[in-house]
C-alpha cells in the first residue's frame, strides 16, 4: 500500500468514526462512561473544563493530596484536563468544595433534590 492510499483511508476512518458517533452508534460508549461515575461524587461536570462526565469516554481520576488535608478523590472529563487542574488545583477543589456542600444542603449525593 503506498503511503497516499495510506492516509486516504486513516483520513476515511476517522471520518466514518465521528459519523458514527454522531449518529448515535456511540451513545452506548458514553452512557457506560457516565455510569462510571460514582453515585456518592457530587458532580456531573469536569471542574476544569465543565464537560459532561462520561462525555469523552471513561472519567479520568486523580488522588489529590494536600498535606495535613485527606486525600481527594477527583474526577476529570479526560486525561487532557489533568495539566490544567495541576496549574490551579484550588480553582477546580473550589467548585468540588461548592458542590459538596450543595449536596449536603439538598440532602442527596448528587445535588439533586429527590
Amino acid at each position: 500500500m503506498n503511503r497516499s492510499t495510506f492516509l486516504a483511508l486513516a483520513v476515511l476512518s476517522a471520518f466514518s468514526l465521528r459519523a458514527a458517533e454522531h449518529s448515535g452508534h456511540g451513545a452506548a460508549n458514553k452512557d457506560s462512561a457516565a455510569e462510571a461515575v460514582p453515585a456518592n461524587y457530587p458532580l456531573k461536570t469536569c471542574v476544569v473544563s465543565d464537560e459532561d462526565l462520561g462525555s469523552m469516554g471513561k472519567p479520568f481520576e486523580i488522588i489529590h493530596k494536600q498535606a495535613g488535608k485527606p486525600d481527594r478523590k477527583v474526577l476529570l472529563c479526560c486525561s487532557n484536563c489533568e495539566e490544567g487542574f495541576l496549574k490551579d488545583p484550588a480553582k477546580a477543589l473550589a467548585k468540588l468544595d461548592a458542590a459538596e456542600k450543595a449536596a449536603a444542603a439538598h440532602g442527596s449525593a448528587d445535588g439533586h433534590k429527590k
